[in-house]
C-alpha cells in the first residue's frame, strides 16, 4: 500500500464479504479482520489479491527488519538522485544525454510506481502510484517525442526524474519516521524471552519456553528476564515491573507472589511455577491489545476514509481539465507541466498517515506508562468526558477492608458471630468476605446451598439451619456506624449481630479527583455500600455528588441517567458488579488488580492500580486527538492550496514533488512529538 486510497480500497472490498469486519491501517501495513468460519483466511487473502494487492498472515510478535528496509529505500533514492543531478543543468546537457540519464530513473527507480499503478488499476481503483506514474510518464514521453522528432518544443526530462527522486526521498524519510512511531510496540515485543532455565539432574539447563506448559517449574537467575507468568515457589528477590506499570521501583517477590513474563529479576534467584505460557502471558495480552488499538480507527477517521475513496479519481479529473484548459490557451507543450504538477502535488500520502501515525505513537506511549487503551474509539471518547463515575470499594479505596468492630447481640459471643460469618463468606470473593474470613483466622466450617445475592449479601445452610449475611436492607433492619460498612448476621431466624468494616482510601485518590476537577470533569460516586460509608469517602475527597446502596443493575441506570443529561460519562470500577455499568459508559476504566469481568469490558486498563492514570489517559487522549487534527489540517492544507496553484501553472512538478514529500514527512514527524508526553508524577 502506498496511500490512503489503497487502504480504503482494500478495506471496502473486504467488508463487502458477508459477515466480515475489516480495518486496514496504512501506517502499520496490516489488516485486522473479523470473519465468519464460512470464509477462510485464504479466501480473505485471495480477495485482497483480486483488489490488486498482496497479503500474508502476520505472525504474532513479528519484528520488521527496519534497517534493511531503510537501506533499500536509501539506495533507490541515491541512484535516482545521482542520475537526476546532471539534468538540473538543463541548458548544459545535450538532449540525447538527458534522455539516457532520465530513462533508468523513469523505469528502474520508478518501477515501484508502475507496479503499484498496474495492481491498483487491475483492481479497479487508483492510488498514489497511478498519479506519479501517469504524471512522470507524460513528461517523459512528451520530451522523448520532442527529442526524436526534433520538434521546436521544450523538453522536460528533468521534471519527471526530479519528481521520482523526491518522492523516493519522501518515502525513505517517511519509512524512518514510521519506524520510530512503532518503537514502543516493538520494545514490548523484544521483552518476550525465547528461552528460560529449568533444573535437571541438579543442574540448570536452558530450554525453549515453547516446550513448557502451565504447572512446569522454571528458574529465574539474577538479572534475567522472567520468561513466563508464574508464582514464586522458592527464593526471594526484587523485580523490575516497569514494562507493566511504567514504574521503575522494584517490587519485592517471595513465595506465593506472582511474576510476569518480560519483567526483570533483581539480585536473588527465584524458582517459579508457570501459570501461563506463550500467548497466555500478560505481556502477550498487552502486545495484542496495543496492536489492535493501533490498528483501530477513531470516528474522526471516517471523514478521511470517505475523502480517500474519491480523492484520486477527482484529482485525475482535475488534471485532465487542467491539461485541456492550458492546451486550449497556449498549446499542448504548455499544458503538460501544470497537468503533471496537479497529479504530483495531490498524492494523498499525508492524508492516509495523519490519523494512524498519531494513534500508533499515542497508544504506544500510553502502554509504556502502564495505561492500556483497547481501541481508538476509547481514545477519542476519553477526550470528550465531562463526568466520571467512581465505584468506591477497590477503586477509590484500597479494596482491602478490615474488620473494625464486632458488635454481637446479647447472649452471643464475638467469636460465635465471626465463626458463623466466616462460614457464610467462605465461598465469596468479595473484599468484605475476605476481610471477615481473615479476621476469623481459622478454617471455616462447612456449608451447603450457598447463594450470592448480588450487591446485598449471601445465604447458605449452616449446621443444618438457614443463615444469612448482608447489608441492613437485605436483613430488613436499620443500622449504621459512621464511615464504616456494616453487615449483619442471621441464623435460624435469629439476628446475631453486626460486623463493621473499614477500608482505607488509596493514597492517590484525593490527588486524582482534584486533577479531574481541574480538567473540567465532575467526579461522582455510585456505590453499593452504605450511605454513611460513601458519604465519609465523598467528604474526604471533596465529591459533592454521590449515591449509596446502589445494586449492580441500578449502577447501569445511574450511568444512563447521567447520559440523558447530555453528559459524556466515564466509569471507573474494579468488580464484577461494575461490569454492566462499565459496558454502558462512554469510556470505562478498570484497575488491573480488578476482576476479570471488569477488565474484559474496560476500554482503558490501569496497570499501576493508580487512579492518577485516569487523568493521564484523558490528558494523553487530548494530546493525541490534537495531533490528529493538526495532521489532518496539514494534509488538507497541502492539497487545498497546492492543487489550485498547480492547476494555475504556478507550481512546476519539481516543487510539487518536494511539497508532496514534505507533507508526508511533516505529518509523521508531528505525530512523533507525542513521544515527549509524560504521565504526571
Amino acid at each position: 500500500m502506498t496511500c490512503a486510497a489503497c487502504a480504503a480500497r482494500i478495506e471496502k472490498n473486504l467488508n463487502k464479504l458477508e459477515g466480515v469486519e475489516a480495518s486496514v491501517s496504512l501506517a502499520t501495513e496490516k489488516a485486522f479482520v473479523r470473519h465468519p468460519h464460512t470464509i477462510s483466511v485464504e479466501g480473505l487473502i485471495e480477495r485482497i489479491r483480486d483488489t490488486g494487492y498482496d497479503a500474508r498472515v502476520a505472525r504474532e510478535g513479528e519484528l520488521r527488519d527496519h534497517p534493511a528496509e531503510h537501506r533499500k529505500s536509501r539506495n533507490e533514492f541515491v541512484l535516482a538522485a545521482v542520475l537526476t543531478a546532471p539534468l538540473l543543468l538543463h541548458g548544459l546537457v545535450p538532449g540525447w544525454l538527458q534522455w539516457i540519464l532520465a530513462t533508468p530513473v523513469q523505469f528502474w527507480s520508478g518501477r515501484r510506481f508502475y507496479r503499484g499503478a498496474w495492481k491498483a488499476l487491475r483492481g479497479g481503483t487508483a492510488n498514489m502510484d497511478v498519479l506519479v506514474a501517469v504524471g512522470t510518464s507524460a513528461a517523459y514521453l512528451f520530451s522523448m517525442v520532442v527529442l526524436f522528432f526534433e520538434l521546436p518544443e521544450h523538453i522536460y526530462f528533468e521534471a519527471g526524474a526530479v519528481v521520482i527522486a523526491l518522492v523516493l526521498l519522501g518515502k525513505y524519510l517517511e519509512a524512518r519516521a514510521k519506524a520510530k512511531a512503532v518503537q514502543a510496540l516493538e520494545s514490548l515485543i523484544r521483552l518476550q524471552p525465547k528461552t528460560t532455565f529449568v533444573e535437571r539432574n541438579n543442574a540448570l539447563v536452558e530450554v525453549d519456553i515453547a516446550t513448557l506448559n502451565p504447572g512446569d517449574a522454571f528458574v529465574v537467575r539474577p538479572g534475567d528476564a522472567v520468561a513466563l507468568d508464574g508464582r514464586v515457589a522458592e527464593g526471594r528477590s526484587a523485580v523490575n515491573e516497569a514494562m507493566l506499570t511504567g514504574e521503575s521501583a522494584l517490587k519485592e517477590k517471595g513465595v506465593g507472589d506472582a511474576v510476569f513474563a518480560g519483567t526483570i529479576n533483581g539480585g536473588g534467584a527465584l524458582k517459579c511455577v508457570a501459570t501461563a505460557t506463550g500467548k497466555g502471558t500478560m505481556l502477550a495480552g498487552i502486545i495484542r491489545l496495543v496492536v489492535a488499538a493501533q490498528a483501530s480507527k477513531p470516528p474522526v477517521q471516517r471523514l478521511v476514509d470517505r475523502v480517500s475513496a474519491v480523492f484520486v479519481p477527482v484529482v485525475m479529473g482535475i488534471s485532465l481539465l487542467t491539461l485541456l484548459f492550458w492546451w486550449w490557451i497556449g498549446g499542448f507543450a504548455i499544458a503538460v507541466i501544470p497537468a503533471v504538477a496537479v497529479l504530483v502535488i495531490a498524492c494523498p500520502c499525508a492524508l492516509g498517515l495523519a490519523t494512524p501515525t498519531a494513534l500508533i505513537v499515542g497508544v504506544g506511549r500510553a502502554a509504556r506508562a502502564g495505561i492500556l487503551i483497547r481501541n481508538a474509539a476509547a481514545l477519542e471518547g476519553a477526550e470528550k468526558l465531562d463526568t466520571l463515575v467512581f465505584d468506591k470499594t477497590g477503586t477509590l479505596t484500597r479494596g482491602e477492608p478490615v474488620v473494625a468492630q464486632v458488635i454481637p447481640e446479647t447472649g452471643i459471643g464475638p467469636d460465635q458471630l465471626l465463626k458463623l460469618a466466616a462460614a457464610l463468606e467462605s465461598r465469596s470473593e468479595h473484599p468484605l468476605a475476605r476481610a471477615i474470613v481473615a479476621r476469623f483466622g481459622g478454617a471455616p466450617e462447612p456449608i451447603a446451598d450457598f447463594r450470592a445475592h448480588s450487591g446485598r449479601g449471601v445465604s447458605a445452610i449452616v449446621r443444618g439451619k438457614p443463615a444469612r449475611l448482608g447489608s441492613p436492607a437485605f436483613l430488613g433492619k436499620q443500622y449504621s456506624v459512621a464511615g464504616k460498612t456494616v453487615v449483619g448476621v442471621e441464623w435460624d431466624g435469629r439476628f446475631l449481630g453486626w460486623i463493621a468494616l473499614g477500608d482505607a482510601l488509596r493514597p492517590t485518590s484525593a490527588d486524582a479527583v482534584a486533577r479531574l476537577v481541574r480538567m473540567g470533569i465532575e467526579p461522582v460516586i455510585v456505590s453499593g455500600d452504605s450511605a454513611e460509608a460513601v458519604k465519609a469517602v465523598a467528604e474526604r475527597l471533596g465529591i459533592a455528588r454521590w449515591k449509596a446502596g446502589v445494586l449492580p443493575e441500578q449502577k447501569l441506570l445511574e450511568i444512563e441517567k447521567l447520559k440523558s443529561e447530555n453528559r459524556h460519562v466515564g466509569m471507573a470500577g474494579d468488580g464484577v458488579n461494575d461490569a454492566p455499568a462499565l459496558a454502558r459508559a462512554d469510556v470505562s476504566f478498570a484497575l488491573a488488580a480488578g476482576s476479570g469481568a471488569a477488565l474484559d469490558v474496560a476500554d482503558v486498563t490501569l496497570m499501576k492500580n493508580d487512579l492518577a492514570g485516569i487523568a493521564d489517559a484523558i490528558r494523553l487522549s487530548r494530546a493525541t486527538l490534537a495531533k490528529i487534527r493538526q495532521n489532518l489540517f496539514f494534509a488538507f492544507l497541502y492539497n487545498v492550496l497546492g492543487i489550485p496553484l498547480a492547476a494555475a501553472g504556478m507550481l512546476n512538478p519539481m516543487i510539487a514533488g518536494a511539497a508532496m514529500a514534505l507533507s508526508s514527512v511533516s505529518v509523521v514527524s508531528n505525530s512523533l512529538w507525542l513521544n515527549r508526553w509524560k504521565p504526571s508524577n
